[in-house]
């Protein structure tokens, strides 16, 4: 299961990011969302779970857990199709 957590403390590193999921079972991959021309964090990112029980026990613990004093929105990720659409582009 892909997984959205928003709201990261943009010091956190995706070894933490991953550690915290790896709790709550195996984690194939931990990404931060970087801003593409200055590299640093954008406050989310994504974890892949294989197991769908471990990463539904990982989002109830993690949702609205406090990681260095932000409250983190853990849920499962949605598809990019899925998303509402932004706002209008000039």
């Amino acid at each position: 299961m892909n997984i959205y957590v928003g709201n990261l403390p943009y010091n956190v590193t995706e070894d933490e990011l991953r550690n915290m999921f790896a709790e709550y079972g195996e984690v194939s991959s931990a990404n931060i969302i970087t801003d593409k021309y200055s590299g640093e964090s954008k406050g989310f990112g994504f974890v892949e779970m294989p197991k769908q029980a471990d990463a539904e026990e990982a989002i109830k613990a993690l949702n609205g857990s406090s990681v260095k004093g932000r409250s983190l929105k853990v849920n499962q990720a949605r598809p990019r199709n899925e998303r509402p659409p932004r706002g209008p582009r000039y």
